[in-house]
Order: structure tokens, then C-alpha cells, then sequence
């Protein structure tokens, strides 16, 4: 599969994950080339560290793992949602996912 179209625009692109069961949002993180090809490869997560700079795959040290289930871009090709099956956490935090404090 070619790639090439999803990167257009930058060299990352958001990556929105959402809990297929629930259709709760996760979380937000990024994705370059290598780590979309290897979450299409493994069919687990994987994305681009912007403060470590390097590729990490989501869960791989915590346990709580997300097996992708499906994968779709939007109608620009810049952006990416990925629903998946999350074991345990999915925020750094603790919490179940990252969006858990409600502003308004």
C-alpha cells in the first residue's frame, strides 16, 4: 500500500484512536510513514514520539495494547481514526482514555 497520499501535507499526521466496543475516544497521538506501515504490518498501534523522537508502539512496556480493528482516513487524506480494541489503559495517566477533563 502506498502511503504517499496521507503525508501530502506534513510528515505527521493526527491520529485519532477510538475504543471500537464503546465508541469512546482514546486518545490523539501522531504517525509518520514507518510507524503507519508498521501499525498496517503488526496490527497494533504504533506512532512517532514528538518530545523522544523515535517510534513507539502503544503498550508495548504498560501491557495495555491496542489491536487494531479498523482504519479510516477523512475526506482530505490528513488525518487518521483507528478504532481498536484497548487492553487496560490507554492514557499515560491511568485513565481509560486521554480525554477526561471536562472544560466546559
Amino acid at each position: 500500500m502506498n502511503l504517499d497520499k496521507y503525508f501530502k501535507k506534513a510528515e505527521l499526521i493526527p491520529t485519532i484512536i477510538q475504543e471500537k466496543s464503546t465508541g469512546e475516544v482514546l486518545m490523539l497521538a501522531y504517525m509518520n510513514k514507518e510507524s503507519f506501515a508498521k501499525t498496517l504490518e503488526t496490527g497494533y498501534t504504533w506512532f512517532w514520539s514528538r518530545s523522544r523522537q523515535e517510534l513507539w508502539n502503544k503498550g508495548a512496556t504498560s501491557g495495555h495494547l491496542q489491536k487494531v480493528v479498523e482504519i479510516f482516513s477523512d475526506c482530505d487524506d490528513d488525518t487518521i481514526l483507528i478504532t481498536v480494541e484497548q487492553t487496560g489503559a490507554a492514557c499515560h495517566t491511568g485513565n481509560h482514555s486521554c480525554f477526561y477533563t471536562q472544560i466546559k
